[in-house]
């Protein structure tokens, strides 16, 4: 679901909060892994964006619209977890009532932007 941290690289993700709840060095050369959470609220996305990694997410509360390239658009709420490969263009939206508040885990080269904004 984008960059953690606050970072911004496009307009859409100005109503997404951001907290980084870990970041470190993996046993894999090159490699770190990042967690956060990410509170979405009513009407906001994400923006298509990939990352340099894969991304493992759990919805802990509400729901969220994610549509992968590729493939149809799909709902996940509370307690679903989805993946999404590293390098696929993605988007998430909160098509619901309330804020969607998702923990991501993401596996990236380390040095490279979380995310990276695509068109």
């Amino acid at each position: 679901m984008g960059t953690p941290g606050g970072e911004a690289p496009y307009a859409q993700q100005a109503a997404l909060k951001r907290t980084i709840l870990q970041r470190g060095d993996l046993s894999v050369q090159g490699r770190e892994v990042v967690m956060a959470v990410a509170e979405v609220p009513p009407g906001a996305a994400a923006g298509k964006h990939t990352h340099p990694g894969e991304e493992v997410s759990y919805v802990l509360e509400g729901s969220l619209v994610l549509e992968v390239a590729g493939k149809p658009p799909k709902t996940f709420k509370a307690g679903d977890v989805f993946m999404v490969s590293a390098g696929t263009v993605h988007d998430g939206k909160n098509t619901g009532a309330g804020t969607a508040k998702v923990l991501a885990t993401y596996i990236v080269e380390k040095g490279k932007p979380l995310a990276t904004p695509a068109p």
